[in-house]
């Protein structure tokens, strides 16, 4: 991989019970196998753009199951032109 990039996604499911499609979301990104970290807010990706938005745009159809009509994704790009990691900006915090 050249620079990877860190690509952050926040799925907003318009439904009243979110977090099992919120759940749905966040296997499609485990599942892909790129490096990535859930938090509270939001899950986080390391890797190359292409392969990350590529997993953004599944995970967020992966959200429309079971009646849910709307969603709402935010997504956040990080890049640097020597690269951008997930460590890098939070492993002194660790």
């Amino acid at each position: 991989m050249a620079n990877p990039v860190n690509v952050a996604i926040e799925v907003l499911p318009l439904h009243p019970d979110p977090y099992p499609i919120v759940d749905a979301a966040i296997k499609v990104i485990r599942e892909s196998g790129v490096k990535h970290e859930v938090g509270p807010m939001e899950t986080t990706m390391e890797g190359d753009l292409d392969e990350l938005l590529a997993i953004v745009k599944a995970a967020h159809k992966a959200c429309f199951v079971d009646g849910v009509s709307q969603v709402v994704t935010i997504v956040k790009i990080g890049e640097s032109t020597g690269g951008t990691s997930i460590e890098g900006k939070v492993g002194k915090y660790r």
